[in-house]
């Protein structure tokens, strides 16, 4: 039973090993001369503008996890678009129900007004 998962245990080992050596190397040897320059915030070449603590509206989390819900929704449209004709009638019923549930979330969430940006 055990040497079903020896494969993925030694992967694991080998990949966090890998993480590991290469943080403590870079340390050890990497260069370390920091100054004022390198030591300002960079953003997109652009000069920093106000504090990074700036608060945000609750509203912009809100559409923010909507918009990843949906999107991690759409995802699952591609397994099924590669097996489209493997799954036949039954697919094709499947996926018609989940694009109906999600359409149904989408006009919820819109009526309530959570996609209204203020």
């Amino acid at each position: 039973m055990l040497g079903a998962y020896l494969p993925i245990i030694v992967l694991v080992i080998v990949a966090a090993l890998f993480g590991l050596v290469s943080v403590v190397m870079s340390s050890i040897i990497g260069q370390k001369k920091p100054s004022p320059v390198k030591l300002q915030p960079y953003e997109c070449g652009c000069e920093p503008v106000g504090s990074a603590r700036e608060r945000f509206s609750i509203k912009f989390y809100l559409i923010a996890m909507l918009f990843i819900l949906f999107d991690i929704e759409c995802v699952f449209l591609y397994p099924w678009a590669v097996l489209y004709k493997r799954l036949g009638l039954f697919g094709l019923a499947e996926m018609g129900l989940f694009i109906v549930i999600l359409f149904v979330g989408y006009i919820y969430v819109w009526k309530k007004g959570a996609l209204e940006w203020e």
